[in-house]
Protein backbone atom coordinates (compact mmCIF):
# COMPACT_ATOMS: atom_id res chain seq x y z
CA UNK A 1 0.00 0.00 0.00
CA UNK A 2 1.43 3.05 -0.98
CA UNK A 3 2.10 5.75 1.67
CA UNK A 4 -0.24 9.08 2.07
CA UNK A 5 1.02 11.98 0.34
CA UNK A 6 1.93 14.88 2.22
CA UNK A 7 -1.30 17.15 0.91
CA UNK A 8 -3.43 14.11 2.17
CA UNK A 9 -1.60 14.22 5.71
CA UNK A 10 -2.03 18.06 6.20
CA UNK A 11 -5.94 17.75 5.26
CA UNK A 12 -6.58 14.80 8.15
CA UNK A 13 -4.33 17.07 10.87
CA UNK A 14 -6.70 19.84 9.56
CA UNK A 15 -9.68 17.76 10.33
CA UNK A 16 -8.65 16.72 13.35
CA UNK A 17 -7.90 20.20 14.68
CA UNK A 18 -11.59 21.39 13.74
CA UNK A 19 -13.03 18.03 15.30
CA UNK A 20 -11.41 19.70 18.51
CA UNK A 21 -12.31 23.09 17.91
CA UNK A 22 -15.91 21.64 17.13
CA UNK A 23 -15.89 19.81 19.78
CA UNK A 24 -14.67 22.77 22.94
CA UNK A 25 -17.23 24.87 22.13
CA UNK A 26 -20.05 22.53 21.99
CA UNK A 27 -18.69 20.97 25.35
CA UNK A 28 -18.00 24.46 26.83
CA UNK A 29 -21.69 25.49 25.67
CA UNK A 30 -22.37 22.50 27.91
CA UNK A 31 -20.46 22.51 30.31
CA UNK A 32 -18.43 26.00 31.03
CA UNK A 33 -14.82 25.78 30.15
CA UNK A 34 -13.96 24.78 33.75
CA UNK A 35 -15.76 22.15 33.69
CA UNK A 36 -14.64 20.80 30.01
CA UNK A 37 -11.59 18.75 30.74
CA UNK A 38 -9.32 18.13 27.45
CA UNK A 39 -9.60 14.50 27.53
CA UNK A 40 -13.32 15.46 27.76
CA UNK A 41 -12.68 16.85 24.47
CA UNK A 42 -10.57 14.11 23.15
CA UNK A 43 -13.46 12.07 23.21
CA UNK A 44 -16.69 13.97 22.01
CA UNK A 45 -14.55 14.66 18.54
CA UNK A 46 -13.45 11.11 18.57
CA UNK A 47 -9.21 11.08 19.08
CA UNK A 48 -6.82 10.34 20.75
CA UNK A 49 -5.79 12.40 23.94
CA UNK A 50 -2.57 12.78 22.87
CA UNK A 51 -3.45 14.82 19.72
CA UNK A 52 -4.50 17.39 21.69
CA UNK A 53 -1.38 18.48 22.99
CA UNK A 54 -0.16 17.62 19.57
CA UNK A 55 -2.25 20.15 18.15
CA UNK A 56 -2.83 22.43 20.68
CA UNK A 57 0.13 23.65 23.47
CA UNK A 58 -2.52 23.65 26.20
CA UNK A 59 -6.39 24.12 26.67
CA UNK A 60 -6.14 27.99 26.75
CA UNK A 61 -4.87 27.75 23.64
CA UNK A 62 -7.41 25.28 22.36
CA UNK A 63 -10.18 27.29 23.65
CA UNK A 64 -9.23 30.27 22.06
CA UNK A 65 -8.57 29.00 18.65
CA UNK A 66 -12.21 26.81 18.82
CA UNK A 67 -13.99 30.61 19.80
CA UNK A 68 -11.97 32.19 17.41
CA UNK A 69 -12.74 29.59 14.67
CA UNK A 70 -16.55 29.83 15.72
CA UNK A 71 -16.33 33.74 15.34
CA UNK A 72 -14.69 33.47 12.05
CA UNK A 73 -17.27 30.99 10.62
CA UNK A 74 -20.59 32.75 11.97
CA UNK A 75 -19.27 35.78 10.43
CA UNK A 76 -18.46 34.35 7.24
CA UNK A 77 -22.31 32.66 6.80
CA UNK A 78 -24.18 35.94 8.09
CA UNK A 79 -22.20 38.06 5.09
CA UNK A 80 -22.38 35.03 2.51
CA UNK A 81 -26.13 35.35 2.68
CA UNK A 82 -26.34 39.17 1.72
CA UNK A 83 -27.24 39.95 -1.90
CA UNK A 84 -24.10 40.58 -4.24
CA UNK A 85 -25.54 44.07 -4.20
CA UNK A 86 -25.00 44.52 -0.56
CA UNK A 87 -24.03 48.00 0.41
CA UNK A 88 -20.36 48.23 2.34
CA UNK A 89 -22.86 49.47 5.02
CA UNK A 90 -24.81 46.32 4.96
CA UNK A 91 -22.39 44.26 5.62
CA UNK A 92 -20.46 46.53 8.21
CA UNK A 93 -23.75 46.76 10.06
CA UNK A 94 -23.86 42.46 9.52
CA UNK A 95 -20.68 42.05 10.41
CA UNK A 96 -21.48 43.66 14.08
CA UNK A 97 -24.70 42.21 14.42
CA UNK A 98 -23.24 38.76 13.73
CA UNK A 99 -20.32 39.12 16.81
CA UNK A 100 -22.71 40.31 19.07
CA UNK A 101 -24.91 37.36 18.28
CA UNK A 102 -22.17 35.34 18.71
CA UNK A 103 -21.89 36.00 22.11
CA UNK A 104 -25.60 36.68 22.94
CA UNK A 105 -25.81 32.52 21.29
CA UNK A 106 -22.50 30.72 23.18
CA UNK A 107 -22.48 33.00 26.45
CA UNK A 108 -20.51 30.34 28.11
CA UNK A 109 -18.07 30.37 25.29
CA UNK A 110 -17.71 34.16 25.00
CA UNK A 111 -17.41 34.52 28.77
CA UNK A 112 -14.67 31.93 28.80
CA UNK A 113 -12.95 33.11 25.71
CA UNK A 114 -12.67 37.01 27.25
CA UNK A 115 -11.87 35.88 30.39
CA UNK A 116 -8.91 34.16 28.83
CA UNK A 117 -7.48 37.61 26.65
CA UNK A 118 -7.86 39.60 29.97
CA UNK A 119 -6.38 37.63 32.37
CA UNK A 120 -2.40 38.94 32.03
CA UNK A 121 -1.63 35.86 33.67
CA UNK A 122 -2.48 33.51 31.26
CA UNK A 123 -1.38 34.53 27.77
CA UNK A 124 -3.82 37.46 27.13
CA UNK A 125 -4.62 37.79 23.40
CA UNK A 126 -3.59 35.10 20.77
CA UNK A 127 -3.14 35.77 17.32
CA UNK A 128 -3.73 32.54 15.99
CA UNK A 129 -4.62 31.24 12.34
CA UNK A 130 -8.50 31.41 13.22
CA UNK A 131 -7.87 34.74 14.45
CA UNK A 132 -6.34 35.52 11.36
CA UNK A 133 -9.46 34.65 8.92
CA UNK A 134 -11.55 36.63 11.17
CA UNK A 135 -9.48 39.22 11.23
CA UNK A 136 -9.07 39.56 7.13
CA UNK A 137 -13.03 39.18 6.96
CA UNK A 138 -12.89 42.55 8.92
CA UNK A 139 -10.22 43.79 7.65
CA UNK A 140 -12.13 43.34 3.84
CA UNK A 141 -15.47 44.77 5.29
CA UNK A 142 -14.01 47.60 6.59
CA UNK A 143 -11.75 48.59 3.30
CA UNK A 144 -15.16 47.96 1.78
CA UNK A 145 -16.88 50.74 4.08
CA UNK A 146 -14.13 52.97 3.48
CA UNK A 147 -11.26 53.06 5.62
CA UNK A 148 -8.19 54.49 5.00
CA UNK A 149 -5.99 51.85 7.12
CA UNK A 150 -8.24 48.66 7.56
CA UNK A 151 -5.58 47.55 9.73
CA UNK A 152 -5.52 50.04 12.06
CA UNK A 153 -9.57 50.44 12.47
CA UNK A 154 -9.77 46.85 12.50
CA UNK A 155 -7.95 47.56 15.71
CA UNK A 156 -10.50 50.14 16.90
CA UNK A 157 -13.50 47.83 15.73
CA UNK A 158 -11.93 44.92 17.26
CA UNK A 159 -11.79 46.56 20.77
CA UNK A 160 -15.24 47.98 20.67
CA UNK A 161 -16.87 44.56 18.95
CA UNK A 162 -14.92 43.05 22.82
CA UNK A 163 -16.41 45.93 25.07
CA UNK A 164 -19.75 45.32 23.49
CA UNK A 165 -19.36 41.73 23.98
CA UNK A 166 -18.58 42.23 27.94
CA UNK A 167 -21.47 44.73 27.91
CA UNK A 168 -23.87 42.20 27.09
CA UNK A 169 -22.59 39.09 28.55
CA UNK A 170 -21.66 40.46 32.27
CA UNK A 171 -22.90 38.51 34.61
CA UNK A 172 -25.61 40.68 36.98
CA UNK A 173 -24.86 43.76 35.17
CA UNK A 174 -25.56 43.03 31.63
CA UNK A 175 -26.56 45.93 29.41
CA UNK A 176 -29.17 45.57 27.04
CA UNK A 177 -28.30 44.73 23.28
CA UNK A 178 -30.22 47.76 21.65
CA UNK A 179 -27.76 50.97 23.30
CA UNK A 180 -24.96 48.61 22.79
CA UNK A 181 -25.60 48.31 18.94
CA UNK A 182 -26.90 51.87 19.02
CA UNK A 183 -23.48 53.01 20.35
CA UNK A 184 -21.38 50.85 17.68
CA UNK A 185 -23.84 51.89 14.62
CA UNK A 186 -23.12 55.42 15.86
CA UNK A 187 -19.44 55.34 15.54
CA UNK A 188 -19.60 54.26 12.08
CA UNK A 189 -22.36 56.51 11.03
CA UNK A 190 -24.91 53.16 9.88
CA UNK A 191 -28.11 53.56 9.75
CA UNK A 192 -30.48 51.89 12.68
CA UNK A 193 -32.48 49.55 10.60
CA UNK A 194 -29.26 47.82 8.32
CA UNK A 195 -28.16 44.42 9.53
CA UNK A 196 -30.53 42.81 11.96
CA UNK A 197 -31.94 45.07 14.56
CA UNK A 198 -32.74 44.04 17.88
CA UNK A 199 -36.19 46.40 17.67
CA UNK A 200 -37.93 48.84 15.18
CA UNK A 201 -36.62 51.88 16.15
CA UNK A 202 -33.28 53.00 17.98
CA UNK A 203 -33.78 52.91 21.96
CA UNK A 204 -34.29 56.37 22.80
CA UNK A 205 -36.29 57.24 19.71
CA UNK A 206 -40.32 57.54 20.24
CA UNK A 207 -41.70 54.78 18.01
CA UNK A 208 -44.46 57.77 16.36
CA UNK A 209 -40.88 59.73 14.54
CA UNK A 210 -40.37 57.96 11.66
CA UNK A 211 -37.32 58.66 9.16
CA UNK A 212 -37.73 60.81 6.43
Amino acid sequence: MAPRGESVNEEMRLRSRRRLMRATTELVDQRGYAATTLADIAERAGLARGLVSYYFDGKRLLMQSATHRLMHLELAAALAVLPGDASPQERLATAIDQVLRTALDHPRVMRSHLALILDPDVGGFVQDPEQQQLGAILREVLAGWGAGDPVAEHAVLRSALMGGCIGVLLPGAQTPLPPIRADLFARYELPWELGNPPQVDPPGRPHWIRRA
